[in-house]
């Protein structure tokens, strides 16, 4: 690669895994694949989903305050604050471990707990559609809307999930903050989850009760850092319309218009490869040059050499 890019790249759940033990795995796949960029020549800033790991979290503190009197409910924005330390911390070690394995010495590793402001008057609120924790079955999902009024929705055929609300990113807090360790040759890992939902009143923030999708902060992240690629991955190699079907095509490329032409024929699901198409047109379309891409995790680096995934242009 003949010129430095600097590249967002949002992980997706199947980089973390689902549970403690899958997590200590998994990342150290998914340093390997983030590092083989860096020794193509790329800067990278990490983003993560959060929604197995959060929902866990919630999950026990909730039974927590019912097992003690004393101990409040746990907000769900405090919880996002704990996956993004509790991700962080697999992911740094991960990351600082492969690059020594690969004698590259000067690149330090942070997490950078991140808060992200969203708009308290945000439609989103009043319609959750953000999936959370483990899948259940029917059963298992009427009992949990029973006992914890919990909002259960099927998700692509896979089981039922607990949803939340998913408000539009509007402020990244820490930005500036991320802007100078990323300046200074620093891999970053930051607006883990979504970054923690706050709004402001006043110079106050307040926690909000939702989870931020991680793909349109990860789609803000790269526009304020002036990212040359955003690398959005998720579980297929490349996008698809008519998805599942006999006329089913794999796009290598597409334009913004292309792409909201796709939208509008409703061939990308809602919760799924929707929101994934949405953020990678909202940052291709922000500037000339600037290029997302959407592929799996083990072809990003393939991805970024033109050789694999979707890639979506102004």
């Amino acid at each position: 690669m003949k010129n430095k890019k600097r590249i967002v790249i949002a992980l997706g759940g199947n980089a973390l895994g689902n549970t403690l033990p899958e997590q200590m795995k998994a990342v150290k796949i998914t340093a390997q694949a983030i590092v083989d960029l860096i020794q193509e020549g790329c800067e990278v800033v990490v983003t993560h989903g959060n929604g197995p790991q959060v929902g866990m979290i919630n999950n026990a503190m909730a039974a927590l305050s019912r097992e003690d009197s004393n101990q409040p409910n746990t907000p769900l924005s405090v919880c996002v604050a704990m996956s993004q330390a509790y991700i962080g911390y697999d992911l740094q070690n991960a990351l600082r471990e492969e690059l020594k394995n690969r004698n590259m010495l000067d690149i330090p590793v942070v997490t950078m707990v991140t808060q992200v402001r969203v708009d308290e008057n945000d439609a989103a609120f009043l319609n959750p559609t953000k999936p959370i924790g483990q899948f259940m079955t029917e059963e298992q999902a009427k009992i949990a809307e029973e006992k914890y009024d919990y909002v259960m929705k099927e998700d692509s055929g896979r089981g039922y999930r607990r949803v939340v609300s998913s408000p539009k990113p509007a402020e990244i807090i820490e930005i500036e903050a991320i802007r100078a360790l990323v300046d200074t040759g620093q891999l970053v890992i930051s607006c883990g989850g979504g970054g923690i939902p706050v709004t402001l009143k006043g110079n106050h923030l307040t926690g909000a009760s939702a989870v931020i999708d991680k793909d349109f902060v990860s789609a803000l992240l790269a526009k304020e850092l002036d990212a040359d690629f955003l690398i959005i991955l998720t579980a297929v190699e490349k996008v698809a319309i008519n998805f599942g079907k006999p006329d089913q095509k794999w796009l290598a490329q597409m334009n913004v218009e292309e792409a909201n032409q796709y939208i509008e024929e409703g061939h990308f699901a809602p919760g799924s490869m929707l929101p994934k198409v949405e953020a990678a047109i909202e940052f291709a379309d922000s500037k000339a040059g600037r290029v997302s891409l959407i592929t799996l995790l083990e072809k990003a680096k393939e991805g970024i050499l033109g050789e694999t995934g979707t890639r979506i242009c102004k």
